[in-house]
């Protein structure tokens, strides 16, 4: 004679997910506890996304590019422009030669960052300067576009 399959009550499927939700919170318990042993980096030493923001303008006959570069000196700065992109880089390492440090916070850094345009440039004519940290690219379009006017609108 065959059995009969026992049907769970809803107290004891309760009390089975109960069980199975114990497991697990002990499981992430256990697991938080085993990752706070580890040493905490700080993050502090790499260069933040606000430090090295940057800008891009239409100017109708020029895109100009303006891009944060603290710390950084105009020969440790690198540009490659296509007709259709400007790729950044730029590297500054310190010096470490042994020296009686009571405190060291300025590391090595660099900074890489490719940014497509939206229409072709003439990459031969691309003028950069770098003023106060401030990396300021004039890339002339090889075909001059009007500057869109715009109008107001209300917000209600």
């Amino acid at each position: 004679m065959a059995k009969k399959p026992v049907k769970k009550s809803s107290t004891q499927a309760k009390s089975s997910f109960s069980k199975f939700d114990r497991v697990f919170e002990n499981f992430r318990n256990d697991l938080e506890k085993s990752f706070s042993s580890f040493p905490r980096i700080d993050l502090s030493s790499f260069p933040k996304l606000s430090q090295s923001g940057c800008d891009v303008i239409d100017e109708g006959k020029q895109f100009r590019m303006k891009m944060n570069m603290p710390g950084l000196k105009k020969n440790e700065i690198n540009l490659n422009v296509t007709d259709s992109s400007i790729e950044v880089t730029g590297e500054h390492k310190e010096e470490e030669k042994k020296k009686n440090y009571l405190r060291k916070e300025r590391h090595s850094m660099s900074y890489y960052q490719t940014i497509p345009l939206s229409e072709k440039v003439i990459p031969g004519k691309v003028k950069a300067k770098l003023t106060d940290g401030v990396l300021d690219v004039t890339l002339p379009k090889s075909k001059p576009t009007s500057v869109p006017k715009k109008k107001p609108v209300k917000v209600q």
